[in-house]
């Protein structure tokens, strides 16, 4: 095509974008939330993905087995493995989620998800982006604590939108230029705004950074934050104070002023880039852990990645199961399991302080195997 061929094309193919876009908004506008009815079963999808996913996933689905015993006896939880979401069967498929895994996931309350591998290039993409705008899971939350430098932090990334949402279907002039999209909606906004106010409100929270850089993306995180500030007006008792992200990249290793945040606010590029750094900073990616949660599904998953290097050199067995471990404790707690979710962080944290079984991805040190089995006993 010639450089006007190429300017008609991209002009059509953002009007669909635009239009897809605006059906989005009108069914965020029309969509109810579920009722708080308590179900007789709660059903726990176990997606074990890919690389170490199967290792870890096994470790975490063991402990729920030990933690749950009286439930899944008296039928009260059920435990619902899951397969077909490993890049080998995506890629067999063409499908990013294959239509079988997908409805056997809708036919859960919660699950739990093993990393999952993204192929460079080609038209499969990444299968956590996918499940979010499929299942609506709007908020990230990861939550950071570091107590012997007072740090508590929860961060409230909105999950569906920012440049994710558009991110396989950018525009390119081949040779001359390349653009993408990120996207800002209203009630998208406002959703996720009013998860990390609650949040805030119940957990006795006083301040919320919302984290932008809308002086350069003035549209889109101008929008964003005028909008968590329309909100903010409904919580009076709470603090609230805007931050740009290359500033609060900064704060988060600044020991000075680390420990004044509590809840953060966060569109979805910025969340997922900070939320790596705090969990650096805790201890590493592969000490926290995830919730992706919408009105009707909610996803609970490891910070990290599925690690095909530790595979590739046969290190699988080494992988820590802390991440989805933690992620395993909110979703215990998500499904109103509290006293086993408090059993099980504690476990977690005894071990954690003990340091008698470290897990660092080396032969030097203990397996995943070795750490469940010691969460076991601690659990006991």
């Amino acid at each position: 095509m010639n450089q006007q061929e190429y300017i008609e094309s991209a002009v059509a193919s953002f009007r669909t974008l635009l239009e897809e876009q605006l059906s989005r908004v009108a069914a965020m506008e029309e969509a109810q939330g579920l009722s708080g009815k308590q179900k007789e079963c709660i059903r726990i999808g176990i997606v074990e993905g890919d690389g170490i996913g199967p290792i870890i996933v096994s470790a975490a689905e063991e402990i729920l087995q030990v933690l749950l015993k009286e439930e899944l006896d008296e039928g009260k939880v059920s435990l619902e493995k899951i397969g077909g979401l490993t890049i080998e069967n995506r890629l067999a498929t063409g499908q990013t989620l294959p239509k079988d895994t997908l409805e056997a996931i809708k036919k859960c309350d919660v699950f739990l998800k093993g990393p999952t591998t993204t192929p460079k290039g080609g038209t499969v993409e990444s299968a956590n982006v996918a499940l979010r705008r499929a299942l609506d899971l709007y908020a990230n939350v990861r939550p950071v604590a570091i107590p012997e430098k007072g740090i508590d932090w929860t961060f409230f990334r909105e999950n569906t939108e920012g440049e994710y949402v558009l991110g396989s279907r950018g525009i390119e002039i081949p040779g001359k230029l390349a653009m993408d999209f990120k996207v800002t909606t209203k009630p998208g906004t406002e959703r996720i705004a009013r998860a990390a106010f609650e949040f805030a409100k119940k957990n006795g929270k006083k301040n919320v950074a919302i984290v932008t850089k809308a002086n350069i993306m003035k549209k889109t995180d101008g929008n964003f934050s005028a909008i968590c500030h329309e909100i903010a007006a409904e919580y009076p008792d709470i603090t609230v104070e805007d931050w740009y992200i290359d500033i609060m990249t900064a704060n988060l290793v600044n020991e000075k002023i680390a420990g004044h945040f509590e809840v953060f606010l966060l569109p979805n590029l910025y969340g997922d880039i900070l939320t790596d750094e705090a969990a650096q900073l805790q201890g590493g990616v592969g000490t926290a852990g995830s919730a992706n949660t919408g009105d009707r599904y909610a996803m609970f998953e490891a910070v990290h990645g599925s690690a095909p290097r530790m595979i590739e050199e046969g290190l699988g067995d080494y992988a820590s199961p802390e991440s989805i471990l933690r992620a395993t404790v909110m979703m215990l707690s998500h499904v109103g399991l509290q006293e086993k979710a408090d059993r099980l962080a504690a476990a977690l944290d005894a071990l954690r302080a003990r340091g008698d079984v470290v897990v660092d991805g080396t032969p030097e040190n203990a397996t995943c195997r070795d750490f469940t089995a010691a969460l076991i006993g601690a659990l006991a």
